[in-house]
């Protein structure tokens, strides 16, 4: 029987952590049938992207498979804290992943020394930096992960990055002058102004959206443009081959994103890796058909990298 059929045994609350001074929204799944502390799956979603898109999907599967599991929003996103809002900010991101493991130690029934970094996309690059730079994380999970600021902006295209230069320019002006953010669409069609702008991502948006049974509207769907300005610089990438602990890479051939032949150069430079192919594009994985393979994936990589016994 497949995970994803298995009935749920697990409670579910809506709780807070602090994250310098700012409430961190985090949904804390508990499996109720565990006899010993379970091992915690901390999770946090991509590029400017709610929790409520998909990831509840995600963590019930890890929750059902006997796994305590946390899915937070960072601040200034989804149903977290922190003004202005939709800025994105990646050592704040960091510091926020940080407080949020912290979080899951504290918790009772966890056991602290088995934490889990799952990211997707740009928090795929965020766990992978973390565990390169001494988190004591048990395992990690990328699911398409950011791998290379440079190769991020070329996967853009000149075009797209002459579009929305003008807009990262304003609003980093408007930052330095302490005035609200010029806001850009995460999403867009090829030609629009915006953040992601490949051929399949606003049907791919729209999927995301129903199968997470949210409307247009639900969430904001846009980024201070700044962020812009210094992708290029985030490359998470140079420390993999820093990292110890067994590592699961997710990658997709037809990745307009993070293009499959520049994840795997690093993920080949982590000692204890499992890379794992899938034929389709960046935001395939959330998704039906391959969401059940990708989930069932992951949860047989914690199986031998973080059992449930210890």
């Amino acid at each position: 029987m497949l995970i994803s059929d298995m009935p749920a045994e697990y409670s579910r609350s809506d709780e807070w952590f602090d994250s310098e001074g700012v409430r961190c929204a985090v949904r804390v799944y508990r499996p109720t049938a565990a006899e010993t502390d379970t091992p915690a799956v901390v999770m946090a979603h991509g590029f400017g992207t709610p929790r409520a898109l998909r990831l509840y999907s995600y963590a019930d599967a890890f929750a059902r498979a006997g796994y305590t599991v946390l899915v937070f929003d960072y601040r200034h996103f989804g149903d977290s804290e922190g003004e202005p809002r939709q800025l994105l900010d990646v050592a704040k991101q960091q510091q926020d992943y940080r407080n949020a493991i912290e979080y899951a130690r504290s918790l009772d029934g966890v056991d602290s020394r088995r934490i889990v970094g799952w990211g997707t996309s740009f928090a795929g690059g965020h766990v992978l930096t973390l565990a390169g730079t001494g988190q004591n994380f048990a395992a990690v999970i990328a699911q398409v992960p950011h791998v290379s600021g440079p190769a991020a902006v070329l996967a853009t295209g000149l075009r797209n990055s002459l579009r929305v230069l003008p807009s990262a320019v304003i609003d980093q002006a408007r930052a330095l002058l302490k005035l609200s953010p010029r806001y850009i669409n995460s999403v867009g069609r090829p030609g629009d102004v915006a953040v992601m702008t490949t051929p399949d991502a606003m049907d791919a948006r729209d999927r995301l959206f129903a199968a997470s049974g949210l409307k247009d509207g639900d969430y904001p769907e846009t980024v201070a443009a700044r962020i812009l300005l210094r992708i290029g610089l985030y490359s998470p990438g140079r420390t993999a081959g820093a990292i110890t602990c067994p590592t699961l890479v997710q990658i997709m051939s037809n990745d307009a994103v993070t293009p499959a032949s520049v994840a795997q150069k690093p993920a080949a430079k982590i000692p204890h890796v499992t890379v794992r192919f899938h034929r389709g594009g960046h935001f395939d994985p959330y998704v039906e058909p391959l969401f059940p393979i990708v989930i069932e994936e992951q949860l047989s990589f914690l199986k031998t990298a973080v059992p449930l016994a210890p």
